[in-house]
């Protein structure tokens, strides 16, 4: 609160006071905002370690801490900019930066203006003084004008299509003719109303019963068991579109594997008193992902539900794959590398250099061994040369790889020998040793395969949405609602893996589907997909 009075005392004295005093209060908030940016600063860093720890058994507990964190951290930079100048329309327009000026505690972080797509709409208001000056009521002539944007929000609103399916009759063919039917026989939900459910809930982790007082507020109530009935149909209208994602992906010659906890509403064990009712599932992703050796088959994520951990799941999801497997280490992968009646395994192994990497991080983290940080030197100079090669042809890859990559890497396994030869046998370092001497061989698969990976971060990048839903649904409803969860996931991250809108495409695919020719489907394929100009006329 300023202490400044509206009318400043004439005495030199008085004077003097109420600059000390204003010198004193500038100080007091300068150390406060010293003190919210050395704050700020360390939950960033805070939250940047525990990110790079999320694997393994601890990740649901690291992420409820990123989770609560990051939410702190929000509190706090909400607080700082509330502190801050605001920046005022200079009369630049575009041109004004959004920044605020550094403080005495130091640089300030920059606000970086918004970037707002080109296919955003965009409507011209011109604000007109009018054509007599208010001052002295003369004539006012143009001159020019200072053009600026301002980005704003139209509220989204619900609206009632009235439909009218007019048939027509051709007396050639003796056919009738009327436009697409409905998205849902029998509803009065449209396709954009649909797919905003289905990506409001699955993609924006929004529940269906948050969303039912959304539409409230709009002028529709919409019961929550209307809304649960609406999810489960749509679903069913994509079934045949997801099968053949799922059919698709899964064919390829080389996959991305990972999974991670998901709990689940468990209702035999809830009436039967065992515990709260939830038990612990799993979450499987297999990603088909070329584009970084510029690979010709599209992207796409395939999930899986799984009620526990056994390998036989991922030997059901894996049945008719062939070719290579980027995975971690868990055991239920062992038999899918094993030989077959040939002596040629159905799947090669690939390693993960990020799951090494990361058990010399931790040791590092915990005890600053110099052999630990030295590991992580020699990983990270193979990594140096993948951001090189990135999106290269998988020929300039491997030429690149034979010839940088594969000295540094045989390096490492004769240093990690010499390494195990001189450190604790059952210290977590040489656990990590341990862990890569005895996967030799899919560690250095990507030395003489050019489409390979150096790591299995696609598969991670998958099951990110995951994590983040878990922090909203706490538990899916029941294996049957963890299914649904993943299927709904396979087509829309495969969606926006091909760079596509998902609720555009549910939109344009629940519009379209029911009058698609079978033998066309693949045509809406994320990969295949283009939106529908005109409505199409269909046999009746």
């Amino acid at each position: 609160m300023s202490i400044v009075p509206q009318i400043l005392p004439d005495d030199p004295a008085l004077l003097k006071a109420l600059i000390a005093a204003l010198q004193a209060e500038n100080a007091k908030i300068s150390a406060t905002l010293r003190a919210h940016d050395q704050l700020i600063q360390t939950l960033r860093l805070r939250i940047a370690k525990l990110k790079k720890q999320v694997f393994g058994q601890s990740s649901e507990k690291i992420e409820r801490e990123i989770e609560q964190l990051e939410l702190a951290l929000e509190d706090l930079l909400i607080a700082t900019a509330e502190s801050d100048i605001p920046v005022t329309d200079d009369g630049q327009g575009d041109d004004a930066p959004e920044t605020s000026a550094p403080d005495e505690g130091g640089d300030r972080p920059s606000r970086r203006r918004p970037r707002v797509s080109d296919s955003t709409p965009r409507e011209r208001q011109e604000l007109d003084p009018g054509s007599c000056c208010p001052d002295c009521g003369g004539d006012l002539r143009l001159v020019g004008e200072d053009v600026s944007e301002m980005l704003d929000l139209i509220a989204a609103q619900l609206k009632v299509v009235q439909i009218a399916r007019l048939k027509k009759y051709c007396r050639r063919c003796e056919r009738m003719v009327q436009v697409p039917s409905r998205p849902i026989p029998g509803s009065i939900a449209g396709a954009g109303l649909l797919a905003h459910i289905l990506v409001s809930k699955f993609d924006d982790h929004l529940p269906l019963y948050r969303q039912h007082e959304i539409f409230a507020r709009m002028g529709a109530d919409i019961p929550d068991s209307t809304l649960v009935d609406w999810c489960g149909r749509a679903m069913n209208v994509l079934a045949p579109l997801i099968e053949r994602i799922e059919a698709d992906v899964m064919a390829s010659d080389l996959l991305h594997a990972d999974d991670t906890p998901i709990r689940v509403l468990d209702r035999a064990g809830r009436d039967k008193g065992l515990g709260k009712g939830v038990k612990k599932g799993r979450i499987w992703a297999y990603v088909r992902d070329q584009r970084p050796w510029s690979g010709v088959s599209p992207p796409g994520a395939v999930y899986a539900f799984a009620p526990d951990w056994k390998e036989e799941h991922v030997h059901r999801h894996l049945a008719n794959t062939r070719g290579i497997l980027q995975a971690d280490g868990y055991k239920g992968y062992a038999k899918l590398y094993e030989p077959g009646p040939d002596g040629a395994p159905r799947l090669r192994e690939a390693a993960c250099w990020a799951h090494l990497r990361r058990d010399f991080h931790d040791e590092w983290d915990k005890t600053k061994s110099v052999i630990a940080r030295e590991a992580l030197d020699r990983i990270g100079a193979l990594y140096d040369i993948e951001r090189e090669v990135n999106g290269c042809p998988a020929e300039i890859r491997l030429a690149v790889r034979q010839k940088h990559s594969s000295p540094k890497v045989e390096a490492f396994f004769a240093w990690s020998e010499q390494q195990l030869s001189r450190i604790p046998g059952k210290g977590d370092l040489a656990k990590a040793f341990r862990y890569g001497m005895s996967r030799r061989d899919a560690f250095s698969l990507f030395l003489s395969d050019g489409r390979v990976g150096i790591d299995n971060n696609p598969a991670e990048r998958a099951l990110r949405p995951i994590g983040v839903g878990r922090r909203n649904w706490l538990f899916a409803g029941a294996d049957t609602g963890a299914e649904t969860l993943a299927r709904v996931m396979t087509i829309v991250e495969t969606a926006k893996m091909n760079g596509l809108d998902p609720q555009a495409y549910l939109t344009d695919i629940l519009t379209r589907i029911h009058d698609h020719k079978i033998n066309r489907l693949d045509d809406l394929l994320p990969w295949n997909w283009s939106p529908l100009a005109a409505p199409p006329a269909a046999a009746a």
